[in-house]
Formats: structure tokens, C-alpha cells, sequence
């Protein structure tokens, strides 16, 4: 869910979204489930929420999987 109307803002795409984000900002380029790990730790976050998360980061053109199959920061 995008903008959830009955359920805690932490629970939306946007604020998952950000989070993953703000790893990437850390290091540009990472392996899929190396990403996932560290988000995991910090918010505990399923991986089908992850997976949603990078669809937005996507769709929004903020991060892309490259042809070596990490996560990239796009610029």
C-alpha cells in the first residue's frame, strides 16, 4: 500500500522506500540481499515489502539492478 488510511505510516511503501534509499546512499552499489540484510536490521522489514520498495525506487527512476545484479543508486 502506497498511502495507507487505517494502518501506521511505517508500514507504507513510501516510508520502506526511504529507508532502503538511505542505505543506497550509503554505498551506491550493493547485492540484492546484502541491501536486504541491513535493511532488515534496521527496520525489520519483510522481504516483500523490500522487493515493493525497490519496485518504487524503480518506477521513480532512484534505483536500478545492474547488469553485474546489484542494486545501484541511480544519479
Amino acid at each position: 500500500m502506497l498511502l495507507p488510511d487505517n494502518i501506521h505510516p511505517e508500514y507504507s511503501i513510501y516510508y520502506n522506500g526511504s529507508i532502503v534509499l538511505k542505505e543506497l546512499k550509503l554505498n551506491k552499489k550493493e547485492p540484492i540481499l546484502d541491501l536486504y540484510q541491513k535493511v532488515k536490521n534496521v527496520n525489520n522489514m519483510s522481504f516483500m515489502t523490500f522487493m515493493l520498495s525497490l519496485d518504487w525506487l524503480y518506477l521513480i527512476n532512484l534505483a536500478k539492478i545492474n547488469e553485474n545484479g546489484l542494486v545501484e543508486l541511480c544519479l
